[in-house]
C-alpha cells in the first residue's frame, strides 16, 4: 500500500506544479516626468482636454474626442508613425489635475502592446514650475510565451517610452513658449 500512496502523492504534486511551468507576459510600466518652467495651472490648461492631445504632443498628428472629460469619453488619435488608436477616459479630476485612460481596442500593428492604461498628472515642481508625470502600464503585443522580437516586452517598452517622452517634450515646448 505504501508504494501506491507514494505514487498518488507524486501525481498530486506533479499536478500542482504543472501550472507553474506555464507562464505568460508580465505587466510592464513606463514612467516619465518632465519639469516645466510654467505654473501648473497653465500646463494643466494645455493638457486638460482629453480629446485634444494633438494640440501638444508631436507624436499625435490628429485627435478627435467625444464625451468631453467625463468618465467614458473617448478619443481617436492618429499617430505620427501611422495608424489610429482609440482610447477611453476612466477618471478625470480638474481639481487634482490628473486623468486616467486606457486603450479601447488593440492595434498591435500601430503600437506593439495588447493593452494599456495611462495616467497623466500635473503638480507643482520642486523648482517652482510644474512637474508632469505620465505613467503607462501595459502588456506586450504578443502575449504568448515566445513572442517575436517586434512584439516582445522590449519592443513594447521602447514604443511606449518613445510615445510618452515625445509627448512630454512637446508639452514642455508649448508651455514654455513665450
Amino acid at each position: 500500500m505504501l508504494p501506491l500512496r507514494t505514487l498518488l502523492l507524486c501525481l498530486c504534486l506533479c499536478a500542482l506544479t504543472l501550472p507553474a511551468s506555464a507562464h505568460g507576459p508580465t505587466p510592464q510600466k513606463v514612467e516619465e516626468s518632465v519639469e516645466i518652467a510654467a505654473p501648473p495651472a497653465k500646463v494643466w490648461d494645455i493638457v486638460k482636454d482629453f480629446g485634444k492631445i494633438s494640440d501638444w504632443s508631436p507624436a499625435v498628428t490628429k485627435s478627435e474626442g467625444s464625451g468631453g472629460n467625463a468618465s467614458g469619453a473617448t478619443r481617436m488619435i492618429t499617430l505620427k508613425s501611422g495608424g489610429d488608436l482609440q482610447e477611453g477616459l476612466d477618471y478625470y479630476s480638474d481639481k487634482e489635475m490628473t486623468y486616467l485612460y486606457r486603450l479601447s481596442k488593440e492595434k498591435i500593428d500601430v503600437l506593439p502592446v495588447s493593452s494599456y492604461t495611462a495616467e497623466l498628472t500635473v503638480k507643482t515642481g520642486d523648482r517652482g514650475g510644474s512637474l508632469v508625470t505620465w505613467v503607462g502600464r501595459f502588456y506586450r503585443a504578443d502575449t504568448g510565451n515566445e513572442p517575436a522580437p517586434d512584439k516582445n516586452d522590449a519592443a513594447a517598452i521602447k514604443a511606449m517610452k518613445a510615445f510618452i517622452t515625445e509627448g512630454l517634450q512637446g508639452l514642455k515646448a508649448k508651455a514654455e513658449a513665450k
